[in-house]
């Protein structure tokens, strides 16, 4: 069988099996084995042994279980409304006022449960009843709470980066401390956009009454306290070098598990379902990751990844059109798949094409998690869009014409990033000093 053939067979029968339902994870080590078959005389029972027992008892790997379970934790305690009570009296002088709230508190949110959906899901049930009640404009309201709610991917500790830490092998802690930069320029964007919106149509946003003194948002910032401490405990024990992304995640379970019990909202049926979700989520992410460690190194003895870069080769495309091409491609894909099915699918394939083009693993890493965050916003299946559907009951065109807005941010946020790749690199460069 020709080359381009059994490329062409690998591709339907991956298309095949996804759309039939099966999990990816199966779908992964099905079409590898296929292509083993195919173009290879390697033992394919063997090889799937050993690479399935290899990259399960990843010593990375561990720290993802542990973020999944403290994001769990914390979308079933009280520190989101605490978040909410203690950022709205500061803002209320913003223009926009309170719609920074899910700007602000998605990114914080991002910043210690490390998941898009989780992020979404316990600002949405905050903030959109609560805006609604006050007025503001309803297009603002859900574009605001979808591009924001992206963030979860980027800012660290983020799950997908700890997937494409293991996927690529690239270090886990340099990945997190490349994502601070980035993830504070989106959050700038967003709430440039929110300001500038309130400055132009200011009879769409809402006069809220009555002034707070410094002192009531004093005493209300003390209920961020808590969210600031688990932040600066995970992160910083990281960026100060004296923790792993691992050992960081266990204290974070620990002081999530501490400050729900302070605040009253641990309870044995809370731990119970937190620790189920946790686990739940955890071994479909890990099942992925395995099918995906068999798909590369079948494709290795396959020889495609190879061909395929010294196509792209040939074809001598520059780096800055290589990334133009790829982001239609991610974007596309993400369209159909969630964001860590796009991950561990492409990066056996494209990674050769970006060692090739001289584009650094570590940067690539922040630009795919940020594309992938565009996905998570476009029908028809963006997940955040799922679920604020969820939250507002509206039809999901009417969510993703509200959030187009926040796609294009994140695309112009991929051209400075790649324009200005130090916004990237800065931070690790310091790391490795």
């Amino acid at each position: 069988m020709s080359d381009f053939l059994a490329i062409a067979v690998l591709f339907l029968a991956l298309l095949a099996l996804l759309g039939a339902g099966v999990w990816v994870a199966f779908s992964l080590i099905i079409v590898g084995a296929l292509g083993m078959a195919l173009m290879s005389s390697a033992p394919i029972g063997p090889i799937l042994a050993t690479t399935l027992w290899g990259h399960s008892t990843s010593w990375a790997l561990a720290a993802l279980p542990m973020f999944i379970w403290m994001g769990e934790i914390l979308l079933r305690s009280r520190l989101s409304d605490d978040m909410f009570s203690g950022l709205a009296p500061w803002l209320q002088r913003l223009p926009g006022r309170l719609l920074h709230v899910n700007v602000f508190g998605c990114a914080i949110f991002a910043a210690v449960s490390g998941s898009s959906a989780a992020t979404a899901a316990t600002i949405g049930k905050m903030s959109v009843p609560e805006l609604t009640r006050r007025g503001y404009p309803e297009s603002l309201i859900i574009g605001s709470l979808a591009g924001s709610a992206t963030l979860g991917l980027l800012i660290p500790p983020s799950i997908i980066l700890i997937v494409y830490g293991v996927a690529t092998e690239q270090s886990i802690a340099r990945l997190f401390i490349a994502g601070i930069l980035p993830g504070l320029l989106l959050v700038s964007m967003f709430v440039l956009y929110v300001t500038g919106y309130a400055l132009v149509k200011t009879s769409a946003i809402p006069t809220d009454g009555g002034d707070t003194t410094l002192m009531d948002k004093l005493r209300a910032s003390r209920r961020l306290i808590p969210v600031i401490s688990l932040i600066v405990g995970v992160i910083g024990s990281i960026y100060l070098g004296i923790a792993s992304p691992t050992d960081a995640a266990a204290v974070g379970v620990l002081l999530s598990l501490l400050l729900s019990a302070l605040n009253g909202s641990l309870s044995w049926t809370m731990f119970r379902e937190s620790l189920m979700g946790a686990t739940v989520t955890s071994c479909m992410i890990a099942f992925i990751l395995v099918g995906a460690a068999f798909l590369s190194v079948s494709m290795g003895f396959t020889g495609i990844p190879r061909q395929l870069a010294e196509w792209i080769g040939s074809l001598e495309l520059s780096p800055y059109a290589l990334l133009a091409a790829l982001t239609v491609f991610f974007v596309v894909l993400g369209c159909f798949l969630d964001g860590i099915s796009v991950v561990v699918l492409t990066t056996s394939i494209i990674m050769p094409i970006i060692e090739a083009a001289g584009i650094d693993p570590l940067w690539f890493g922040i630009y795919l998690v940020i594309v992938v965050e565009m996905s998570q916003i476009t029908p028809p299946v963006g997940f955040n869009l799922f679920v604020i559907q969820g939250l507002t009951g509206f039809d999901i065109l009417r969510i993703a014409r509200a959030a187009f807005p926040f796609f294009l941010l994140l695309m112009i946020g991929v051209v400075l990033i790649t324009l200005f790749p130090q916004i990237v690199t800065y931070l690790p460069s310091l790391m490795g000093r």
